[in-house]
This record gives C-alpha cells, structure tokens and sequence, in this order.
C-alpha cells in the first residue's frame, strides 16, 4: 500500500508507536519533483532529556535510526538539506514518507504544499487570481505553475508562485474530483488533507481541512492586493457535472450556493501562551539564538493570529538571519494588525523595512512602491531621501 506523504514541518498525522524503542524508517522526498527520492538528508530523531540519533538517507531516499527512546508524540523528526527547507515534525514518524519543499530564491515566491489520506483518491489543487488560474487541466500560468499533481491518494500536489503581484488578490482551493458530481459528500472533510505554504526556506501557514462537514470543496485562503494571508478554511458543496471540470468561477459560486457546509475550521487560540512563547523569543533572540527564537514567535502567531508585536519580532528575526522573503512576509502580516495610538508608526517602519530589502535586490519599482507607502504613513525626510534615491537608479 501506498505510503502517506505529508510535509514535513507540520504533518500531525502517523500511527501509534509502541512503548519501546524500535528501529525508525522513514523516507523522504521532493515536494516539486514527483517521486523523486532526496539522498543525502541529515535526519535526526530528538528527544528532551535523552539522547539524539541521526542518519543520512540514501539513494532510495530512505534513513534507519535507532535510539533508546520511544517514537511517540514526545518525540521530534528533524530533516535538513542544502538547498530544501529545515523541516520539523511531531512523531509517531516510523514508517512514513515526507515531501521536502527546495528553498525558494525569490523575494516575492510562495509555495503551497498539498497531502491527504488514501481516500478519497484525487484532490485537485485550484490557485486563481486576475487573469489566471492554475490546477491540473492549466498547469502553467502568469509566474505560477502547478509542479507536481497526484492522482492516487496521499500528494503530494504542488503549486509555486514565482512571483506574487503586489495589488491582486490570489485564492486558493482544494477541489474532491473523486467526488466532484457529490456536493454534500463528506469524503473531502475526512481525508486528514492538510496545506502547507512555504517562503522562502520557512514554512509560514498551514491548514487543516475541516472535519464532520459535508462539501467536495474546500476554499483554503485568499492572498489580498497587500499580500497578506486571509484565512478562509470552509468547505462547501457545488454540483460539478460531467462537462464542469473546474473552479474559474469558484468565488462567485462559493457566494451563491447553498451549501450547510460553510462553517470554518477552528484554530487554537491561546494569547497568554502566545505571551509567554513571545516573551522566550525575545529572551533567546538577545542571546543571538536566532533559529529558537524564529521557532518561539512562529508558536506565538500560530497560538494569536492577530499578536502584531509577534509579527514585527519574527520579521526582525527572519531579516537578522538572512531570511528576506520570510521577512517581507512577516511584515506585511504585521501591517494588516497595526492598530492604535502608534499605528501609523508601525506600518510606515514596516513598509520601510520592506522597500530596504526590495532596493538591496535590485527591484527598485517594489522598493519606490514601498517607499511612498511608508512616506504615505508617516512623512519623514528618511523616507524622502529614499524615494529620491531609487527614482535615480530607475
């Protein structure tokens, strides 16, 4: 039987490990190449207060670690490889099978990652924005493409922007094709479906398909004009006939049905904790510890989507360690929640920090276009300087 295949920064999903410690093998793979197998990954297996192991995968794709602990929920799989992302996942994880998603050089690129369960066979991933509008039958499009489609359960399916266009708007859906003529199946909101999205070399968002609702598709999030997430997470039935293969419309029929399926999935929210884990962050970030403190902010917004001081903490983060894109992303996220007596400070040191990182490479029209908006924010002869000097080099 087939193997599932989750990415590996967030996959929740395994089965239950025993009391004691047994050999692990787990298998890794590319999140854009289908089938293809990643050799020479460091895997490790970790545990607080025990030992950790390590091994390096093969030509198959395949590692083998023994330790002297259990592979349960207490315990973490960590993968690393030159050129693909850092990726971290909560075991059980013997037996199982990752996709890998490659780190992506551009500032303004986004990949979306796609994995569910054996049944039902074929989810299709739908990405739609002005004038295009990316899945299987359109795999290519205006600096967007559909990288790998799977047919026969599990994923992964794949789909990168090159290059998100500041001022359009971009939806992306999960189509059930298995179940495409069953409006109100309930097989899409079992498939354990997750989506992950990646910038950079940082997995960003994730998403988990909502359970106990009945619909064949589920809209997952919109990207607004400023390029910040909007979490949309509801599955809803339309009735697709043998001739409707697509969603092109799918906004327009997402408004007009009358599905009962339209509730969204619920997220954990915790802001004391996401307090304490931004308080850790803060803490080990000044002992220049900069991958724990990025781990502690992102557990801080995960806990409080709308914790802006988080936010603006992981873009300082990201950018200290070398991590522009993820930067940008961060903060942009943290202009959406400026609010307050200091919000127009908030978003115009944003939008800054923003047009710096665009002028360091070389995209002068982003970095002006940024530049006037945080001039737009708050008037100051910095920000001034700045917009003469990239209108010189254009």
């Amino acid at each position: 039987m087939k193997k599932s295949i989750l990415p590996l920064a967030l996959a929740l999903a395994g089965f239950s490990a025993g009391s004691i410690a047994a050999p692990v093998n787990v298998d890794i793979l590319s999140a854009t190449v289908k089938d293809k197998r990643i050799e020479g990954a460091t895997v490790t297996l970790q545990r607080n207060g025990a030992r950790s192991v390590s091994a390096t995968t093969n030509a198959t794709g395949q590692a083998v670690l023994t330790s002297t602990f259990p592979d349960d929920q207490d315990s973490l799989l960590i993968v690393k490889k030159d050129g693909y992302s850092n990726l971290v996942v909560k075991c059980p994880c013997a037996g199982m099978t990752y996709a890998v998603s490659p780190v992506m050089t551009h500032l303004d690129g986004m990949r979306v990652v796609l994995s569910w369960g054996k049944n039902p066979a074929d989810l299709d991933s739908h990405l739609m924005f002005p004038g295009g509008h990316i899945y299987f039958e359109r795999k290519d499009g205006q600096d967007a493409n559909l990288d790998v489609d799977d047919v026969d359960s599990f994923g992964p399916e794949t789909i990168t922007i090159t290059k998100k266009h500041f001022g359009e708007s971009y939806t992306y859906a999960v189509q059930d094709f298995t179940n495409r003529g069953l409006p109100y199946g309930s097989e899409l909101s079992a498939s354990s479906a997750k989506v992950f999205v990646y910038v950079g070399s940082s997995l960003v968002r994730s998403y988990s398909v909502p359970v106990g609702k009945k619909g064949n598709i589920w809209t997952v999030f919109r990207l607004n004009p400023n390029g910040e997430f909007e979490d949309i997470n509801t599955v809803t039935g339309v009735n697709f006939s043998s001739n409707v293969r697509s969603v092109d419309d799918l906004p327009e029929v997402l408004a007009t049905t009358d599905s009962p399926a339209t509730e969204s999935f619920p997220t954990r929210r915790d802001p004391e904790l996401a307090r304490e884990y931004n308080r850790e962050g803060e803490a080990v970030y000044k002992d220049g510890q900069l991958e724990q403190a990025i781990q502690l902010f992102q557990q801080a917004t995960e806990l409080d989507g709308s914790y802006g001081q988080a936010f603006s903490n992981l873009g300082l983060v990201y950018q200290k360690d070398g991590k522009i894109a993820e930067a940008i992303w961060a903060n942009r996220k943290a202009i959406s929640l400026a609010s307050g007596a200091n919000a127009a400070t908030t978003r115009a040191n944003s939008y800054y920090n923003i047009a710096k990182i665009y002028e360091n490479a070389g995209q002068n029209a982003d970095a002006l276009q940024h530049y006037l908006l945080a001039n737009a924010q708050r008037n100051k002869p910095v920000y001034e300087a700045a917009i003469a000097r990239v209108k010189a080099k254009m």
